[in-house]
């Protein structure tokens, strides 16, 4: 296997962008060699097979949708934080869309859906974990259950933006951070 990482990543970026515009089926090495503008058989030098892919496209979209590092210097304000992240969904749809894709194809994917459990619990660990540490207010449960708001929010955004329009989703988020993480206690 080729290992050129610059390569490797536009690589991977080119599969996100064919994943969330044609869907799993559509997901070939060929049409990923198509969308990167490369020699047809290029990605069958980093990638030895579909299912290596796959995880791989799994492990970029963390690379791609790690917040930058000075949204996350205090001051910080659990509101702001949330809108900031459903910015970086808005700004990086294609990434968001491909991760839908891929925890559809992990129902029919035993070994795919091992994977994803591995990858969305570490990092729904490591999230919550840095919430309490970062003396935000709520507790682990609160933490957890904001993410499965925010991950229906998100979704509805991508996939059906027109059925939100009504409900102003800056004062969604601040409900639900105000009703779901209530401040913690003094002492």
């Amino acid at each position: 296997m080729r290992q050129n990482p610059q390569r490797r990543a536009a690589l991977l970026d080119a599969a996100i962008e064919v994943l969330a515009r044609e869907g799993s089926r559509g997901l070939t090495l060929r049409a990923v060699d198509a969308e990167a503008g490369v020699p047809t058989g290029t990605a069958s030098n980093y990638f030895a097979n579909r299912a290596q892919l796959l995880v791989q496209i799994l492990h970029r979209t963390r690379e791609r949708l790690v917040p930058d590092p000075a949204d996350l210097v205090g001051p910080l304000d659990t509101k702001v934080l949330l809108g900031q992240l459903l910015e970086r969904m808005r700004r990086e749809r294609s990434v968001h869309i491909a991760m839908l894709e891929l925890r559809l194809e992990g129902t029919r994917r035993p070994e795919l859906q091992a994977e994803l459990a591995g990858f969305q619990g570490a990092e729904l660990e490591v999230n919550v974990t840095w919430h309490l540490e970062s003396g935000l207010p709520g507790d682990r449960q609160g933490v957890v259950l904001l993410y499965l708001a925010m991950l229906g929010l998100i979704v509805d955004d991508l996939t059906v933006p027109t059925l939100l329009e009504a409900y102003p989703v800056d004062a969604l988020i601040e409900t639900m951070a105000e009703r779901l993480l209530p401040e913690r206690p003094a002492g």
